[in-house]
């Protein structure tokens, strides 16, 4: 299959490659996505099938506005309203009750879909023109660490998808995240660009779930993308080390390894020389680690590092998103200093 690569202006085209069926990179303000046709279960298979994904690992419906919600979802929640109005769009998911007309390969069998509006106007756009809703979920090899440009998908999916479009790189950096407005009170499902601060701030009380923190069970079933698996993970197996900054530099510094690469805040770079590093941004920035973690993790792949060590943010505002991704990377291989 030829991969067509298409610019920000070319809606009508990218629109066209979701009617047909076929897959289409889309970009968003968090990661760029691999999009189907969300109403059309041979479609939505694909995706499936280009990313190696789990069967039961629930996708997301990506709607040009709000308006688009009460043909895709039942009982929707006031809640949903109050969060639409702050926060769409926006990187941000809602779980409500699905209607008929949702296909079970979008829900992996779930009574309920993930909605989400997103915030770049070219996607928004190729949503609109193809009138469909858009299930779409990051456009990487599944377990990798999610594409934040367009180049960074290619590397995944040139040859398996029938077109990219090109929105130049992600604002955001990580995915969206995901609360489930079906659950009393509110449950966060997975953290990303709206933060848990944010979400109570709307709402009032919002529960976190466990999965958030640690690997769900063999046994238990996701309500959410990338709640279960090992993700966004690059070849060589990870360490986070969490704690104040100083001190889990000093820590990586002295157990470093011959042939082992470093991830770290942009201060500490200099503690490694003779090791591939990859910087997260300065420490106080967690908004830049945020768009710069995936491409941290996944720089390692071009390298021969035999293991990785990455310091770690706190969990306060988007660094609970940035320590989710590195948690998973690491299959919560963690040491905590703290």
């Amino acid at each position: 299959m030829k991969t067509e690569k298409m610019t920000g202006v070319q809606i009508e085209e990218a629109a066209a490659i979701l009617r047909r069926g076929g897959l289409l990179g889309i970009p968003t303000e968090t990661v760029y996505g691999l999009g189907a046709n969300g109403l059309d279960p041979a479609a939505v298979a694909h995706i499936f099938e280009a990313k190696g994904r789990p069967q039961d690992n629930p996708l997301i419906l990506h709607i040009p506005s709000a308006d688009w919600l009460e043909r895709y979802c039942a009982d929707i929640p006031e809640a949903a309203y109050i969060l639409a109005e702050r926060f769409w769009p926006g990187p941000l998911t809602m779980i409500l009750r699905r209607r008929p007309v949702v296909p079970d390969a979008v829900t992996a069998g779930l009574d309920t879909v993930g909605m989400r509006c997103p915030a770049h106007p070219v996607c928004r756009a190729v949503i609109a023109a193809a009138g469909v809703p858009v299930a779409a979920p990051s456009g990487n090899t599944s377990g990798r660490p999610s594409p934040t440009n367009m180049a960074d998908m290619l590397e995944d999916m040139e040859g398996k998808i029938d077109g990219i479009v090109d929105g130049g790189p992600c604002a955001v950096g990580v995915e969206s995240t995901i609360i489930d407005l079906t659950a009393a009170p509110p449950r966060l499902l997975r953290p990303g660009g709206v933060t848990l601060e944010s979400l109570r701030e709307a709402l009032g009380e919002v529960d976190v779930d466990p999965a958030v923190t640690r690997l769900m069970g063999a046994g238990e079933h996701p309500r959410a993308p990338g709640m279960k698996y090992r993700h966004y993970a690059p070849k060589a197996p990870v360490t986070v080390v969490k704690g104040e900054a100083a001190a889990t530099a000093a820590y990586i510094q002295a157990h470093l390894g011959e042939g082992e690469g470093v991830v770290c805040f942009d201060e500490y770079a200099g503690l490694y020389a003779g090791h591939t590093v990859e910087r997260l941004g300065p420490a106080a920035d967690k908004a830049a680690q945020a768009r710069n973690v995936f491409d941290a993790l996944r720089a390692f792949d071009g390298t021969d590092v035999t293991a990785i060590w990455s310091q770690c943010p706190d969990e306060g505002g988007i660094g609970l998103a940035v320590s989710n991704r590195l948690n998973k990377a690491a299959g919560f291989h963690i040491v905590d200093l703290s």
